[in-house]
């Protein structure tokens, strides 16, 4: 427990292992490295993501609650660094780089002030504990892999600059119908357009039809989609039959990866190599960080400055929640159609057919019968939630933390 109350000022390089000199390659959020010649840029990779840990000294949750999240925030931190990494390709783009004292781009200020600790962030601390109470748990409880993924989808609604659009796949499955018309909403059920883009959006009982607030340039777009997948590989321990498709999921170039670890004990996995994982960390305590006078926010502790940190896959629990991320933007891999969704189809096909290991999920052109809820209910209704089926699943109780005041 005395790990999770280091302030980021005792950190230090040397408390870390080095990243391993290996012909291995490093594959890390779709990217592929070579550690014997590209150390640096692994390690700027790293450093570039958006790194949330524990924080203290910040205003009471809800008035009257923690100031601090030690001890039981670790899988909210995650949730935020891995909607914190689809922010970023959404408005900074794939290759963005942070470096230690540049000037800071207006729209990298505005992603990371809707994770301050602070109750009027989109995505603060205040606002995941507070909606996750509707979701059967209180402020202060942990959370697993489910809990997290539902309470981001009610969150990402009221992010009208974002416009993220945020699918929860339920029973290990990716329906692409569901997610197409979470994503395409102007398009009618069977998969044709319901705008003409050339003579305007027609009308249907007086009112426009799909997308009527849209503006009309943007009814041509794709709408940015995140997708979270709540996983349970195996029982106590990952079924080692799934390790090779999991590692091959860090190789897609949509992945955001994942989130997850020992039971009660959550980190982000980035990537791997060889057989371990690289993952950031959640569990060091850092002050509460307020933005400056003129709005800019001192950031350098939201960066991991020292080598990731690694495990052997065969130490992670089975249950994880596996998230990709796929935009309308322009940089990289990304398009303005859903030509980028079928790719990912299409790549995660192959990893079904080969012999490397076994499917951690199927993916379906249609809702399969057996589905309980319909399509409307499960992810285009942001009020409701279906986390309760599944929390025996993926939200593990056993084991509690000791919450420490600091």
């Amino acid at each position: 427990m005395d790990a999770a109350t280091l302030t980021y000022d005792t950190l230090g390089f040397g408390e870390f292992d080095d990243f391993p000199e290996t012909s291995e390659p490093v594959w890390i959020l779709g990217k592929e490295f070579n550690a014997l010649t590209e150390k640096e840029d692994i390690l700027s990779h790293v450093t570039s993501r958006l790194w949330f840990t524990y924080r203290k000294n910040f205003p009471p949750i809800g008035g009257t609650g923690p100031t601090s999240d030690t001890g039981w925030g670790c899988m909210l931190r995650c949730g935020q660094m891995i909607l914190g990494e689809a922010l970023v390709r959404r408005h900074l783009g794939r290759d963005w780089r942070w470096v230690r004292g540049q000037s800071q781009r207006e729209d990298y200020v505005g992603i990371l002030n809707a994770f301050l600790d602070k109750k009027d962030g989109y995505y603060s601390l205040h606002q995941i504990a507070q909606m996750g109470v509707g979701e059967g748990k209180s402020i202060g409880q942990w959370y697993g892999p489910n809990t997290v993924a539902q309470v981001l989808k009610k969150l990402t609604v009221f992010d009208s600059w974002s416009r993220l659009a945020v699918h929860v796949a339920m029973d290990n499955t990716v329906v692409i119908e569901e997610i197409k018309r979470l994503c395409m909403p102007w398009l009618d059920y069977g998969g044709a357009a319901c705008v003409d883009l050339q003579g305007g959006m027609p009308e249907r009982n007086g009112c426009l039809e799909g997308a009527c607030a849209l503006a009309e340039e943007e009814t041509a777009l794709w709408k940015p989609l995140l997708l979270l997948i709540p996983l349970r590989l195996g029982l106590s321990d990952i079924n080692e039959a799934y390790i090779e498709t999991l590692k091959q999921c860090f190789q897609l170039p949509q992945s955001l990866g994942v989130i997850g670890g020992k039971p009660n004990h959550a980190h982000y996995f980035i990537g791997y190599v060889g057989e371990e994982l690289i993952y950031l960390d959640p569990h060091t305590t850092q002050p509460a960080v307020e933005p400056c006078e003129d709005s800019q926010v001192p950031d350098d502790t939201y960066h991991c400055q020292h080598p990731p940190c690694r495990m052997h896959i065969c130490e992670i629990d089975p249950s994880i929640a596996v998230l990709s991320f796929f935009s309308d933007a322009h940089q990289g891999f990304f398009c303005r159609t859903e030509d980028d969704f079928d790719d990912w189809c299409m790549r995660f096909r192959k990893l079904s057919h080969t012999r490397a290991g076994l499917p951690m999920f199927e993916l379906v052109d249609c809702q399969p019968s057996h589905f309980a809820c319909s399509v409307d209910i499960l992810n285009l209704n942001p009020d409701f939630s279906d986390s309760d089926r599944l929390e025996r699943f993926f939200d593990s109780e056993d084991e509690e933390f000791e919450i420490l005041s600091l």
